[in-house]
């Protein structure tokens, strides 16, 4: 019997005209049945029934790659579920938006199928996952002076790159958070979208020029398709992006590192997770207090 877990070939996703998952041998070394969340106790958590968490989600599953093949993605559910668990604990309502109102696309070949607390996180919010708000209505109808949004988080997974970093919605959102100092919450290949706030600006007027934060590094993307982890080159590298909007990287490897510049909190990985969701939940439930 054939052992697929050394099987480097990306696997084709059927839904799809030449679309790609990752292959059997890159699930075997990056994904697990069980994640490390940990430590999401809060007896001081939030009681007050008001502030709300925006999360802004990927709605597109389809990456192109250099090669013409497509990577077939979304966004991460550890790098989405792990952060939400730990801020929901912390007492603060998530309401999830995507860019068309369409559903969110996840990564379910990332699940970590055998942990109780994030399928429980999953199914709490299913039905907003499923049935999202529109970003715009959003920017519409819910923020202002008397917004309940105590924060943004974005969360990762390449499907980020697909939309966000090109929005005038998100754009909206993200200087929104900044004018009225608000937290916002990425990792990964979340931090992508921060590119949508430098939309129609000069290099040197970017809002988050001068910012330091944690992301995926460009160095492991241009190897993934050696592990077959995607069918192809990426079609542009965030940090590369990031840079020449004058933000500066601080990780150049993936080890759980998260970071905090004024109020924008990033992790560099999946593996940024739970720290990323212990960060926002500790720094959340502190900035509510003093509300």
């Amino acid at each position: 019997m054939t052992d697929r877990s050394e099987d480097r070939h990306p696997t084709p996703d059927r839904a799809e005209e030449n679309a790609f998952f990752p292959s059997p041998y890159s699930l075997s070394q990056f994904t697990s049945a069980k994640s490390d969340l940990g430590d999401a106790h809060y007896p001081d958590a939030y009681r007050g029934g008001r502030w709300k968490i925006l999360m802004i989600a990927a709605d597109e599953r389809y990456l192109l790659m250099r090669n013409g093949t497509m990577f077939s993605t979304g966004n991460h559910p550890v790098e989405m579920l792990l952060p939400m668990y730990h801020m929901d604990q912390a007492g603060f309502e998530i309401e999830i938006a995507t860019l068309s109102g369409n559903p969110v696309k996840l990564e379910l070949w990332a699940f970590p199928k055998e942990d109780d607390a994030v399928q429980g996180i999953y199914r709490k919010y299913l039905d907003r996952l499923k049935q999202p708000l529109k970003l715009s209505d959003v920017i519409e109808g819910r923020l202002g002076n008397a917004s309940d949004y105590i924060g943004v988080f974005i969360p990762g997974g390449h499907g980020a790159l697909i939309g966000l970093p090109q929005s005038r919605d998100v754009k909206a959102v993200l200087e929104w958070a900044l004018r009225k100092d608000k937290h916002i919450i990425s990792l990964c290949h979340g931090p992508a979208a921060l590119l949508a706030a430098s939309i129609g600006e000069a290099k040197a007027d970017s809002p988050f020029k001068g910012y330091k934060i944690c992301v995926f590094p460009d160095s492991i993307d241009a190897k993934t398709p050696d592990i077959g982890y995607m069918p192809g080159p990426m079609p542009w590298f965030i940090g590369e992006k990031l840079r020449e909007a004058g933000v500066e990287i601080l990780n150049d490897d993936i080890t759980g590192r998260t970071h905090q510049d004024r109020k924008l909190i990033t992790g560099d990985s999946p593996f940024a997770s739970n720290n990323l969701g212990k960060a926002a939940a500790r720094a959340l439930i502190t900035e509510a207090a003093a509300l």
